[in-house]
């Protein structure tokens, strides 16, 4: 099993939906853009969104477990995904890549 890098790419914001639907909310994401993280094999990396977790994870679990060429073809390294939150106010691009490293 390998370590996964997870790099937040992109972080949208959909104002006009925030003000229509969303309570609001003191720190609704905490991610910044260029933010990295490593996955531990299938383990959530600390301080790693709950909700962006349950979106990326079996992604993640794909790629630490060797998998590749997620969607056939679809991306240029297929050691790769580009997976984004299910937050539908504020979501969060993530690049997902399997490292040589292998996990502890």
């Amino acid at each position: 099993m390998k370590k996964v890098r997870i790099t937040v790419v992109r972080i949208t914001r959909y104002d006009d939906l925030i003000s229509k639907y969303e309570n609001p909310l003191e720190h609704p994401c905490d991610m910044h853009e260029g933010q990295v993280f490593i996955a531990d094999g299938w383990r959530k990396p600390e301080n790693f969104c709950e909700s962006a977790w349950t979106s990326v994870s079996p992604f993640v679990m794909t790629l630490a477990y060797g998998g590749s060429d997620i969607y056939q073809g679809w991306m240029k390294n297929s050691k790769s995904a580009m997976i984004s939150c299910n937050d539908g106010f504020r979501p969060v691009s993530f690049l997902l890549e399997a490292l040589d490293e292998a996990a502890s």
